[in-house]
């Protein structure tokens, strides 16, 4: 038997873009994961509210009124079902997130299913400061006090966050390290109308990249970003000629493949927040989280110390 979440409410303040448009002509546009017919039947229904009062399909639009629709529970894709306490204090909370669990809900398809809903179960006023893609795995900072929120924010603004990823990249770049500098930006997407790219007009990205180890046809490697834009190293290491290995999004060249349907939250590439460091919000201590990467992305050395451990473990049992 399917399990249903619970519903949501959808709220917010329309802008610019919703004047003159038709209620109906607006919501196809804004929310392209339903169709027409589908909004005409919620808005019929009185499922979709203005100011809170029922709308209709023709009515006009203006800015600063309050749209509200109620979407009715549905199941949500399977994803995994627990996460990880690497950090706790007072104020703040570092989790190990699996691969194939989105941070936050989106998309349309996500809501209970997420790293959000699962950690508010345990620490009701968490709140994430920033985001994993639903394919990475490893280490996301919640807030657990406006203090701290307020804190790391700054200090991320200001580029002093420690953030090392591991990667599997394929091919082997001619380099042990190198940097990236390709600004990323929007660019064209048959089916999201844009989504984020290598783009000579986007914004300045950074990214500097040691090689681990090399195999035949694939190179285990870390990376350190000092920006943090959407999908920046699968982007960065694309457009260096070695996209993420299983990577269905990206291609050499940093955009994404022609004709594909593939889309940003799609799985199949090795990608890890491996380790975070940053000032204390509160104490001003340099605090450092780290993450063990997901067996694929270990070197040879971190495996087979893994495996006397847990044979020495299993002995003294």
């Amino acid at each position: 038997m399917a399990v249903l979440n619970s519903g949501f409410e959808f709220r917010k303040r329309l802008g610019a873009d919703a004047v003159g448009l038709k209620m109906i002509d607006y919501l196809t546009q804004c929310y392209s994961g339903f169709t027409q017919d589908e909004w005409l039947h919620r808005i019929e229904s009185g499922r979709v509210l203005l100011d809170g009062i029922p709308s209709r399909p023709d009515e006009i639009l203006r800015p600063g009124r309050i749209l509200s629709w109620m979407r009715p529970p549905w199941e949500e894709p399977e994803t995994p079902a627990s996460f990880a306490i690497l950090y706790r204090d007072e104020h703040l909370l570092g989790v190990a997130k699996p691969a194939g669990l989105p941070t936050v809900p989106g998309g349309g398809s996500f809501m209970e299913n997420t790293l959000l809903y699962l950690v508010r179960c345990h620490f009701s006023t968490a709140n994430p400061l920033h985001r994993l893609g639903r394919g990475t795995s490893g280490i996301v900072l919640f807030a657990l006090t406006p203090e701290a929120a307020s804190g790391v924010a700054r200090e991320w603004r200001r580029s002093r966050i420690l953030k090392i990823y591991r990667a599997l990249a394929s091919g082997c770049p001619a380099k042990d390290e190198f940097d990236i500098d390709i600004p990323i930006g929007p660019v064209p997407h048959k089916i999201l109308k844009t989504i984020h790219a290598a783009c000579p007009a986007g914004k300045a990205a950074h990214s500097h990249v040691k090689v681990l180890e090399r195999h035949i046809d694939c190179s285990l490697v870390e990376i350190r970003i000092t920006t943090g834009r959407p999908h920046q190293i699968r982007i960065h290491l694309a457009a260096s000629g070695h996209p993420l290995v299983g990577d269905p999004l990206y291609v050499i060249g940093g955009i994404p493949a022609e004709n594909s349907r593939a889309l940003p939250g799609d799985l199949g590439y090795g990608l890890h927040n491996a380790v975070l460091g940053f000032d204390h919000p509160v104490t001003a201590r340099w605090t450092e989280i780290a993450c063990t990467p997901p067996f694929p992305l270990r070197l040879k050395d971190e495996t087979k110390l893994k495996f006397i451990q847990q044979n020495i473990s299993a002995g003294d049992c």
